[in-house]
C-alpha cells in the first residue's frame, strides 16, 4: 500500500545510471544463465563432473546477480513510494551488501574443495577441463565489457523545490532538494558486486586454465587445487572490501576519503556564523542528504546558507536551521 506525499518535492536518489546499468546487468544473467545451462547439460550428457561442477559454480554467482536486478528493479518501481522517506537509493548498497556475503560463501567453499582435492587428489581431464575454462573466461570478459563503469557519461540531475517555514525564536527551518551533478555518478554498489561477480569468475577460469596447462605438460596435478586456494582468497579479499563499501553507506558512515563534512564547514563557517550541529549521509549513488544547524548573530534567510552549498554538487537534499544569537 503506497503513502500519497504532499511534500513539495521528489525523494529520487537512484544513480545516473540506474536504468542502463538494470539493463546491462539482466543481460549478464542471461548470457550467464544460457552457458550455465549449457555446462550443466553437457556434463550430464558426457558424465564430466568438471563440466557439471562449474556449471553449478555459475548458478550461484546467477543467483547473486539476481539480487542485483531485482535491487534494481525494485529501487526504480518505488522510486516515487513516499514510504521510504530518502527515497530508494539505497537498495543497491543493501543488494551489494547480500551479494558480497555470496562472494564470500563461494570463495571459502571453493578454498574448501580445494583442500579436500590436495589431500584426495583425482584424475583431470585436461583437454576437456581446459575448453571449459576457455569457453567460461569468453562469456565472463563479454560481461565484465558490458558492466564496465563509464565515468565519461553524461549525469542526470534531479531538479526540486525549496520550501521554508518561519519559526518562533528566531529559528527558520529550509529543506531542500536540488539538482545534483555527482562526480563520477556516485560508485554504485550494486553494479561493482555484479561486476566482482564476473571477474571473479574470470580469475578462477584463468587459473584453471593456467594450472591446467601446466598440469598437462609437467604432471603437476597438484596445481589445480593450489590455484583453487589462491582464487579463493582473492575473492574473499573483494567480498571484504565490498562488504566494508556497502556496509558504511547503509550504516551512514562517511568513509575517510570522502570529506563532506569539510566541505560544508568550510562553504558556511565564515565570519561568525558557526555550525553547531552537522549531520551527512549518502541516500544513493551521487546523492548526500545533509542537516546543518547554523547559529549566527546576524538575522538571516535559510536560503543564504543555503546559496553557500549550492557548488558542492554531491548534496541533493539539505535541511538547514538557523539560530539568531546576539551574543554569538
Amino acid at each position: 500500500m503506497s503513502m500519497s506525499s504532499d511534500m513539495s518535492h521528489s525523494h529520487v536518489f537512484l544513480g545516473s545510471d540506474h536504468q542502463r546499468n538494470e539493463r546491462r546487468i539482466w543481460l549478464v544473467i542471461a548470457l550467464t544463465a544460457v552457458m550455465m545451462v549449457v555446462e550443466i547439460a553437457a556434463g550430464t550428457v558426457f558424465g564430466s563432473m568438471a563440466l557439471l561442477a562449474d556449471g553449478w559454480h555459475m548458478s550461484t554467482h546467477v543467483s547473486a546477480m539476481l539480487i542485483s536486478a531485482l535491487a534494481y528493479l525494485y529501487a526504480r518501481r518505488h522510486q516515487h513510494n513516499a514510504r521510504f522517506t530518502f527515497g530508494t537509493g539505497k537498495f543497491g548498497d543493501l543488494a551489494g551488501f547480500a551479494s558480497a556475503i555470496v562472494l564470500a560463501l563461494i570463495a571459502l567453499i571453493m578454498g574448501w574443495e580445494s583442500v579436500l582435492r590436495l589431500l584426495n587428489p583425482v584424475a583431470i581431464n585436461f583437454r576437456e577441463a581446459i575448453a571449459i575454462a576457455t569457453v567460461g573466461l569468453v562469456v565472463n570478459l563479454a560481461s565484465a565489457w558490458l558492466l564496465r563503469d563509464d565515468h565519461d557519461h553524461h549525469h542526470h540531475g534531479h531538479a526540486g523545490h525549496g520550501h521554508s517555514h518561519g519559526h518562533p525564536h528566531d529559528h527558520n527551518h529550509d529543506d531542500d532538494h536540488h539538482q545534483a551533478h555527482g562526480h563520477g555518478g556516485g560508485r554504485d554498489n550494486n553494479l561493482r558486486s555484479v561486476y566482482i561477480h564476473v571477474i571473479a569468475d574470470a580469475m578462477t577460469s584463468v587459473l584453471a586454465i593456467a594450472a591446467l596447462l601446466l598440469g598437462s605438460r609437467f604432471g603437476w596435478t597438484f596445481l589445480d587445487p593450489v590455484m583453487g586456494i589462491v582464487g579463493g582468497l582473492v575473492i574473499l579479499q573483494w567480498s571484504w572490501s565490498l562488504l566494508r563499501a556497502s556496509g558504511a553507506v547503509l550504516l551512514d558512515f562517511i568513509p575517510q576519503g570522502e570529506d563532506l563534512p569539510g566541505e560544508i564547514r568550510g562553504a558556511i563557517e565564515t565570519g561568525t556564523d558557526r555550525i553547531t550541529d552537522l549531520h551527512v549521509w549518502q541516500v544513493g549513488p551521487g546523492h548526500h542528504a545533509a542537516i546543518v544547524a547554523v547559529v549566527t548573530p546576524v538575522s538571516r534567510d535559510p536560503a543564504f546558507y543555503k546559496a553557500r552549498l549550492a557548488d558542492i554538487h554531491e548534496l541533493s537534499h539539505v535541511t538547514v536551521e538557523v539560530t539568531v544569537d546576539k551574543a554569538a
